[in-house]
């Protein structure tokens, strides 16, 4: 008697190769183990780095941002990558694959809530938010001219709308997605060129607020959630 064998129906699925920033994540790990390198320990000079990998420093600096970003390094303008914990390889890679599904939904949050915070703040606001505004602003323009991605003075800024929109429910709304705005702000910040560009955007949002100027207020918000979301992480496909 013949047996015919059934033909599987259902294919099997291609395994997907990792991502560059992936492979370059994991060979940053691979030398931090090598290396013997623990917590308050510095990573070489990016220049140097980037040689001892093979890779372009533009290459080299995105997969720091992404390990800054997960909390493994902490980079110091004057001081460079300093390891704040050494992780397992397979821990990073899922924390990346995290990060970066998440990130269109922390977008569309931002786009939500912090445009309609910009159009409430330029109906509401007091002469004394315009203060805390300006002051973020100045903090911020201190630290690109120094040469950092001026981080603080965003978060600053950003915090100062909120405040400034007056709704207690929006501002409640914030806090609970301030640690996944933190990791988006990080990551763009650390995009060539985004710091001067974003403290550019911010002076048009204030410039909004300040002539109480609600849809302005909103569009520029709009334009400026637009500008940090591009961030390089984004456009990394599987290779």
């Amino acid at each position: 008697m013949r047996v015919t064998r059934k033909t599987p129906t259902q294919q099997i699925s291609r395994v997907a190769r990792p991502r560059l920033y992936e492979q370059l994540v994991e060979q940053l790990m691979d030398y931090v183990e090598s290396a013997e390198l623990g917590p308050g320990d510095t990573l070489p000079a990016e220049r140097d780095l980037a040689e001892r990998l093979g890779v372009s420093r533009a290459t080299l600096a995105q997969a720091l941002v992404a390990l800054e970003v997960l909390g493994v390094i902490d980079v110091q303008h004057g001081t460079g990558a300093v390891l704040v914990y050494r992780p397992n390889v397979p821990s990073v890679l899922r924390g990346l694959r995290e990060h970066h599904s998440r990130l269109p939904e922390i977008v569309e949050a931002r786009s939500t809530l912090e445009v309609k915070l910009a159009e409430l703040a330029a109906e509401r606001r007091t002469d004394e938010d315009l203060q805390a505004i300006d002051e973020a602003l100045d903090v911020m323009a201190a630290e690109v001219a120094s040469g950092s991605k001026g981080a603080h003075g965003d978060e600053l800024f950003h915090r100062a709308i909120t405040a400034a929109a007056h709704s207690g429910v929006l501002a409640q709304l914030m806090t609970f997605i301030a640690g996944m705005i933190l990791e988006t702000r990080l990551e763009s910040l650390g995009q060539p060129g985004r710091p001067e560009q974003s403290l550019a955007s911010h002076r048009k949002i204030a410039d909004a607020v300040r002539a109480k100027d609600p849809a302005a207020a909103a569009a520029m918000m709009l334009e400026h959630i637009d500008l940090v979301s591009d961030v390089a992480l984004l456009h990394q496909d599987p290779a």
